[in-house]
């Protein structure tokens, strides 16, 4: 593995109205984690809804694992919260990746809170540019990326939507989504 030193550290962007983006973040998490690098995971939504890839983080001792949101905001009942905590969430973020503890951070479905307002594009894009380690790897999830945010990034991959499962009537299967 490259020393710090000589790494370029990545800012890469999964957006979209597609399924995987999550999904593929967390898969170069593991692939980081494989090859021995330290690796935090903030998730901005789910909240505590139990998925298989966090049961799997556990049997890793290099991934720190962080399911920080409300849950599902976009059925919200208290905005007020969900931007109280989505900033909070933020602040969080800021401290683990100024930390520089870890070589590679996830950002979870952080893009839907620029989405919604909650986080400008121009603050993280800000933060990234200005205070980021430059040898630390950093992804970022969900719908909705800020313009400013794809900007900064090395590489953004935008999912589309040819057809999902739950508009035929199926719900989320344990394993595959979850």
């Amino acid at each position: 593995m490259k020393s710090r030193e000589r790494r370029q550290g990545l800012v890469l962007v999964n957006t979209g109205e597609g399924k995987g983006k999550s999904s593929s973040a967390l898969g170069m998490v593991f692939r980081a984690a494989g090859w021995g690098m330290k690796v935090c995971v903030i998730q901005f939504i789910k909240g505590q809804w139990q998925t298989g890839e966090q049961k799997a983080a556990e049997r890793f001792d290099n991934i720190e694992w962080h399911a920080l949101g409300d849950g599902f905001t976009w059925d919200t009942k208290n905005p007020e919260q969900d931007i109280k905590t989505s900033r909070e969430i933020w602040e969080f973020s800021k401290s683990k990746i100024l930390s520089e503890e870890f070589d590679v951070v996830l950002l979870d479905e952080i893009n839907y809170c620029c989405g919604y307002g909650w986080i400008s594009g121009e603050e993280i894009s800000d933060f990234i540019k200005n205070q980021k380690p430059t040898w630390q790897h950093l992804l970022l999830t969900g719908r909705n990326a800020a313009p400013e945010v794809i900007e900064v990034a090395h590489t953004v991959t935008i999912m589309t939507k040819e057809k999902h499962a739950f508009e035929q009537g199926i719900k989320a299967e344990q394993g595959i989504e979850f």
